[in-house]
């Protein structure tokens, strides 16, 4: 007896919309408007049209005064455009009460047990279509309810605060890098905001290389000053200093945004090549010419050792490289090169500032306390000695994790985890108890395999890490792969999931997965015209919903599986010592 099969058409991208309400008269009055109006028709494709782009990524709102648009700490997925009336960007920050945070909804306990007999027989059944959270506030405004703020001359500084008219673009740095929004803005008069997904904000780019201009050009005018004042040693010097620091501060990236396809190639190659195909960004002995902030990415710290290189640190977002080397040389007439290599792993953002300058305007208002200790003067043999046993806090005032686990971390790219999944192997007993619990709470399919690389007795198991960087993101056509807001899960909406494979094949760990779905008797749906199986992306949302967390962890009868966060070395520092 066959398999019946249900024969059902394909998702395609705009089957849903970002505003199933927009119209073609939107359409048209948009492409009236700059930056629109200047685009050529003719350079977008077929099958992303600019206004299919309008129609169907971008959605338009009406604000009312003191209306909050973005709020500062959530993680964006789209960019704006104020097409009417202004706007104010809080520059240092409004409370959370404020803002109206509204905590992730979690299933109740009871909720939860019902899993157990609510759950279809059926791996991967799917019920009618769940309708998409909406946002959280205080002012209803059609479908949707927005936070607004009464009084605004009570709560803002006019003096902290940044005017934005017709005509500007906000938000895209937050939706473009996939990190979260520097700041609050909210409708200083009753406005009309274009809101672009980015996926559409990015064929957008793509094929518009004046719009693309134009965003880089924000982007090294405002963020810079923001960025510099993020670094301990910058974040107290006066304000003409720091405004003298962003005309000297050089922007630079190294690597490639979709750094995932070259990782996967390296990925087969031996240690000793994957870091000779890391671009340097400082080398070892070189003059110490530059102060290097990391804005995104990661970095490898790293020493000559024998023929290759040894790992001594890595540096994250914030961090800061060369620092001890300028000081040393503003207060030594003993010139000291860079103590270590700094090397690109995967995509870099860095701010690069003369040394001159730094000496010149940073030293001299920093106190003994926060200038960093004297190096050991240099051999007069080798002016770019390095001690036998050099220390690490030159790179990362951090505990040291041994050496063969932090190179393990580094060489498959774990550092970018936030929630990597660890087994301790001595721990586990292979009773697969984590594998049922995730099974029983995602329609009867365990959302991770426990497998994955190992360095001694822990392996970094094969669910999703929920990355700083999550690349992953980068190709979804329609946006159905994202950050919550909240918490910054990487999470799948599985009713705009058209089954593309395109996050399976970027997430450089191989922790998406594509899954055949069923209905509710049972039965695989297949597409009607080609009669192929329909499929779906799954991964591990990190049991977002249910009340006790990761339901893998709590399974686990022996403490050997945990969930860290590797991109810093505290916890996994500590979680090796007990």
């Amino acid at each position: 007896m066959g398999v019946i099969q249900v024969s059902v058409q394909r998702p395609q991208r705009w089957d849903t919309p970002f505003a199933p309400e927009m119209t073609e008269a939107d359409v048209a009055r948009l492409l009236a408007v700059a930056p629109f109006s200047q685009m050529q028709e003719s350079a977008f494709t077929k099958s992303t049209p600019l206004r299919g782009i309008l129609k169907n990524d971008c959605r338009m709102g009406v604000y009312e005064p003191g209306d909050i648009l973005i709020r500062q700490g959530d993680y964006g997925n789209s960019a704006f455009l104020i097409l009417e009336g202004s706007a104010l960007v809080s520059l240092s920050g409004l409370p959370e009460e404020i803002l109206g945070r509204k905590p992730v909804s979690k299933k109740s306990w009871l909720e939860s047990l019902a899993l157990g007999w609510k759950n279809s027989r059926f791996a991967e059944s799917r019920s009618a279509p769940a309708s998409q959270p909406g946002s959280t506030g205080q002012r209803k405004h059609g479908d949707q309810t927005r936070i607004f703020i009464q009084d605004i001359p009570g709560v803002l500084d006019p003096d902290d605060t940044l005017r934005m008219t017709a005509g500007q673009l906000f938000g895209e740095l937050a939706a473009l890098t996939r990190t979260p929004r520097s700041a609050t803005v909210l409708a200083d008069t009753r406005c009309v905001v274009l809101e672009m997904r980015w996926q559409g904000f990015r064929d957008l780019l793509k094929r518009d290389p004046a719009l693309r201009k134009h965003v880089d050009d924000l982007y090294r005018l405002h963020s810079l000053r923001g960025h510099l004042e993020q670094i301990p040693v910058l974040a107290g010097l006066p304000d003409d200093t720091l405004d003298k620091l962003v005309v000297a501060t050089r922007f630079s990236t190294l690597g490639n945004f979709e750094w995932t396809h070259t990782f996967k190639k390296l990925d087969r190659d031996d240690v000793a090549r994957r870091i000779d195909a890391e671009p340097v960004i400082a080398g070892q002995g070189a003059p110490a010419e530059e102060f290097i902030l990391i804005r995104n990415g990661f970095a490898r710290v790293s020493r000559k050792y024998g023929d290759g290189e040894q790992t001594i640190a890595y540096l994250g977002k914030g961090q800061t490289f060369g620092l001890r080397e300028i000081a040393h040389n503003w207060r030594s007439p003993r010139q000291h090169g860079y103590l270590l290599t700094l090397r690109a792993v995967g995509y870099v953002d860095l701010l690069r500032i003369p040394a001159k300058v730094v000496q010149e305007l940073v030293l001299p208002h920093l106190s003994e306390d926060q200038l960093p200790p004297p190096l050991p003067e240099p051999s007069t043999q080798d002016t770019a000695a390095v001690p036998k046993k050099p220390e690490r806090r030159l790179a990362r005032r951090e505990p040291e994790i041994e050496t063969g686990l932090l190179e393990f971390l580094v060489e498959h790219r774990f550092i970018n985890g936030t929630q990597a999944m660890l087994i301790d192997l001595d721990r586990c007993t292979r009773c697969d108890d984590c594998v049922r619990a995730c099974a029983a709470t995602h329609d009867n399919n365990p959302r991770f395999l426990r497998q994955g690389p190992q360095h001694e007795n822990w392996m970094v198991a094969g669910a999703c890490m929920h990355c700083v960087d999550p690349v992953c993101m980068i190709g979804c056509p329609t946006g159905a792969i994202g950050r919550d807001q909240v918490t910054g899960h990487v999470v799948i909406h599985d009713q705009t999931c058209i089954g593309c494979g395109v996050c399976s094949a970027s997430c450089p760990y191989q922790n998406i997965r594509l899954v055949e779905i069923r209905d509710g008797k049972g039965r695989p749906l297949v597409d009607s015209e080609t009669g192929r199986p329909i499929q779906k992306a799954t991964k591990c949302d990190f049991c977002i919903e249910q009340q006790g967390g990761p339901a893998c962890q709590r399974a686990c009868p022996h403490d050997a599986l945990t969930r860290v966060d590797l991109t810093t070395p505290q916890t996994l520092y500590q979680l090796t010592q007990q």
